[in-house]
């Protein structure tokens, strides 16, 4: 383990923890609009909901399901950044939600709630860009449509991405219906990509650069 974290260096490790707590805050705020999550947050939270387990822990359960996955035809895609995500990004999310639940002012309008999905999404925008360019370990989520991609390579990334993410959408759908799927799903799912690139190509990349020359 040692060794590991000394190959990898501390500071990409700092990356990736402080990119899944801007990620964690993120979604809190789309939670906290009720506008609709994204398509994996949504699926867990609504699959935790029908079998009466918390959202954390049920995130869990599934990214233990899919770390099997991960281990068996992506063991390549593991690292700190996988466990740091797979565990902890749940209660994360939970307790920004809950701080910004004990705020005085909640969006009661439409523009409003808006508002404050485009806000999770510059916040959720950048702490995956951390998160992706430290380039320590995928979650096993995101591990799945690249584990596809490798078997199906003459398939494009986006369309594994977007099969994994419309079956998660619907899994939510089915269970408890428009509850966690909305148009913030959509802004996410549409929104987060652009905005990653400009925060890859106008901070990460470049820190990383600055961190690794010194």
């Amino acid at each position: 383990m040692m060794n590991y974290l000394k190959k990898v260096g501390w500071k990409r490790i700092v990356m990736t923890v402080v990119g899944n707590v801007f990620i964690g805050l993120g979604i809190g705020i789309f939670r906290f609009a009720a506008l609709g999550n994204d398509p994996y947050t949504a699926m867990n939270l609504s699959l935790a909901v029908c079998v009466g387990l918390s959202y954390p822990v049920f995130q869990i359960l599934f990214n233990l399901c899919a770390f099997v996955v991960q281990l068996i035809w992506g063991r390549e895609l593991i690292g700190i950044g996988t466990i740091v995500n797979a565990f902890f990004l749940g209660y994360i999310v939970d307790f920004f939600y809950h701080v910004l639940l004990l705020l005085p002012w909640a969006p009661v309008v439409l523009w409003q709630s808006v508002l404050v999905v485009c806000i999770g999404v510059m916040i959720c925008s950048f702490g995956l860009s951390l998160y992706q360019t430290s380039h320590v370990g995928v979650a096993p989520y995101d591990a799945l449509s690249l584990i596809t991609r490798k078997k199906l390579p003459k398939i494009p990334y986006f369309w594994h991405r977007m099969f994994d993410d419309a079956l998660a959408a619907l899994i939510s759908f089915m269970s408890t219906g428009f509850t966690n799927i909305g148009i913030g799903s959509l802004v996410s799912a549409f929104g987060l990509g652009p905005v990653i690139h400009f925060f890859d190509k106008h901070f990460s990349e470049k820190l990383l650069k600055d961190v690794e020359s010194k």
